[in-house]
């Protein structure tokens, strides 16, 4: 099996002040695939690190991880997206794997299971949290799915067709339901899951994990979409 072109890939990689991780993640890019940084409106010189290592990078004044990821899609001009934390939790390296399942046919939209690599790495609130949160995924789309995490890749033109809206913490879900609406093929991959730097922006704080739980209840409230599929 032949490995999927480098010059087809974006990695798209959301950015609020991680100046520490940055060397690290963008050191485990992939050779001949391109960093697409996109601050967020850091205040440690994360942009100027980021361009410094090789990344291009982008602007998005609106706070918040959709409105991040959605301006690196934009900004994307590779026919095979990924997105990958920027807080080096997961490791850009192994990003291939889960482009080869796109590549090869076997899926539309790819994500990273986190798989944790010590004690203290994913604290069992969050866990829980997200097995939750999976289970009520399965009831809304019929997807079997055990994490859904940051790490993912799918061909750009399809993910700018599902018409994403949430600009919040909400925004992964909802491509995998708007992706399960369409009828795309969902699988994931394991990948190792390490101590992150840093503090977490959403579930850091309690009003940010209170701000992720109203965005995904509103994802979760969206309407189904007519059943299509509509991707090559």
């Amino acid at each position: 099996m032949t490995e999927p072109s480098p010059a087809a890939v974006d990695v798209v990689l959301p950015c609020l002040n991680e100046a520490a991780a940055l060397p690290w993640v963008l050191a485990r890019i992939p050779p001949g695939w391109r960093a697409v940084v996109v601050d967020n409106g850091s205040s440690d010189g994360s942009a100027g690190i980021a361009e410094t290592h090789g990344a291009t990078v982008v602007y998005e004044s609106r706070r918040g991880f959709g409105a991040a990821c959605h301006t690196g899609l934009e900004a994307a001009t590779a026919d095979v997206v990924c997105f990958c934390d920027c807080d080096a939790s997961l490791d850009p390296g192994l990003l291939p794997a889960l482009v080869r399942e796109v590549e090869v046919g076997r899926a539309e939209l790819v994500l990273g299971r986190r798989r944790p690599t010590g004690q203290g790495v994913w604290p069992a609130h969050a866990r829980v949290g997200n097995l939750v949160l999976s289970r009520m995924v399965r009831q809304r789309t019929g997807l079997r799915l055990r994490d859904l995490g940051p790490m993912r890749a799918a061909r750009r033109e399809a993910l700018l067709d599902l018409g994403l809206t949430d600009r919040r913490s909400g925004y992964p879900l909802e491509m995998v339901v708007r992706a399960a609406d369409a009828g795309w093929r969902v699988r994931e991959v394991d990948v190792p899951y390490l101590p992150r730097a840093g503090k977490s922006k959403v579930t850091g704080t309690w009003r940010g994990t209170w701000q992720a739980v109203e965005d995904i209840r509103a994802v979760l409230a969206l309407p189904p979409m007519p059943n299509r599929r509509d991707v090559p």
